[in-house]
Protein backbone atom coordinates (compact mmCIF):
# COMPACT_ATOMS: atom_id res chain seq x y z
CA UNK A 1 0.00 0.00 0.00
CA UNK A 2 2.84 2.80 0.77
CA UNK A 3 4.81 1.81 -1.87
CA UNK A 4 1.72 2.32 -4.76
CA UNK A 5 1.60 6.21 -3.29
CA UNK A 6 3.36 9.01 -4.22
CA UNK A 7 6.42 10.04 -1.70
CA UNK A 8 4.44 12.98 0.21
CA UNK A 9 1.50 10.62 0.81
CA UNK A 10 3.47 7.97 2.19
CA UNK A 11 2.95 6.99 6.07
CA UNK A 12 5.44 4.10 6.84
CA UNK A 13 8.64 6.47 8.87
CA UNK A 14 10.52 3.56 10.04
CA UNK A 15 10.55 -0.37 9.58
CA UNK A 16 11.76 -1.60 13.12
CA UNK A 17 11.30 -5.47 12.55
CA UNK A 18 8.92 -7.83 10.41
CA UNK A 19 6.31 -6.82 12.28
CA UNK A 20 6.75 -3.35 14.23
CA UNK A 21 6.49 -0.05 11.80
CA UNK A 22 6.51 3.84 12.89
CA UNK A 23 3.62 5.25 10.70
CA UNK A 24 2.44 8.83 9.88
CA UNK A 25 -0.15 9.17 13.23
CA UNK A 26 -2.42 10.79 10.40
CA UNK A 27 -2.68 7.05 8.86
CA UNK A 28 -3.52 5.47 11.71
CA UNK A 29 -7.35 5.21 11.22
CA UNK A 30 -7.04 4.13 7.25
CA UNK A 31 -4.28 1.16 8.39
CA UNK A 32 -6.76 0.19 11.47
CA UNK A 33 -9.85 0.11 8.64
CA UNK A 34 -7.78 -1.64 5.75
CA UNK A 35 -6.38 -4.35 8.46
CA UNK A 36 -10.31 -4.99 9.51
CA UNK A 37 -11.05 -5.39 6.08
CA UNK A 38 -8.96 -7.79 5.17
CA UNK A 39 -9.75 -9.76 9.00
CA UNK A 40 -13.25 -9.82 7.61
CA UNK A 41 -12.63 -10.58 4.15
CA UNK A 42 -10.47 -13.65 5.36
CA UNK A 43 -12.92 -16.23 6.69
CA UNK A 44 -12.47 -20.18 6.54
CA UNK A 45 -16.29 -21.49 5.78
CA UNK A 46 -16.10 -25.43 5.93
CA UNK A 47 -16.74 -27.40 2.79
CA UNK A 48 -20.50 -29.37 2.56
CA UNK A 49 -19.04 -31.93 1.20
Amino acid sequence: MNNSLPNAHKFIIHILDDTHLFVQESAVDMIRKRIQDFCDNNTFEKPTA
